[in-house]
């Protein structure tokens, strides 16, 4: 239990000892704002006595907190429902944040897959290159191959034109020989 305080203070010139749990500086501002309002009431008045003024000044009092009071509800009304907007702002920012994360995670899948297929493209333009480059090798290879055959098929060409004529000499040898043979046998004969 909080120990009790007493803290002297002077209102309209007259001194009290207040008893309470507040500190003695917050207990000196209460007297100083009521001995203030009192002031007030006397100097707009000055035909009021004491308990008059002291009743006025209360009453005036009594209507500051009430209008701040009045005004104290309609601020809590107003700030009632963004409150309750705010909680439900909260939850909607909640299920966003985790939305948020499932959808993270999901573009991190689909970043390793992307980079795996990136490799596997680079890997595949490589093999690529490397079948190119064979292709072209062999295609090298082929024209070196088709120039073989046509030089080739010109010796071809070229040794039937020598076989033919060579077949036209040894005709005409045989037949000269045949007729020679002819002669030959003929004079001997």
């Amino acid at each position: 239990m909080t120990e009790k305080k007493k803290v002297n203070v002077n209102i309209n010139g007259r001194n009290f000892t207040v008893v309470g749990n507040e500190t003695e500086q917050y207990v000196k501002g209460i007297a100083a704002f009521v001995d203030e309002k009192i002031k007030n009431v006397v100097s707009n008045n000055d035909r009021l006595n004491d308990s008059m003024a002291s009743i006025l000044a209360a009453f005036n009092i009594a209507d500051e907190y009430y209008k701040t009071y009045v005004e104290l509800e309609k601020l809590k009304k107003e700030v009632k429902e963004p409150l309750e907007q705010y909680e439900k702002f909260s939850e909607d920012l909640n299920v966003a944040n985790k939305k948020i994360d499932e959808l993270e995670k999901e573009c991190s899948i689909y970043k390793n897959e992307l980079l795996e297929s990136k490799r596997a493209h680079e890997s595949t333009d490589k093999l690529i290159k490397k079948y190119k480059q064979a292709l072209d090798l062999k295609e090298e290879e082929l024209k070196e191959n088709e120039r073989t055959i046509k030089e080739l098929q010109d010796k071809l060409f070229q040794s039937q034109i020598a076989l033919v004529e060579t077949k036209k000499e040894l005709e005409e040898l045989m037949r000269e020989f045949d007729n020679d043979k002819k002669v030959f046998d003929g004079e001997e004969g």
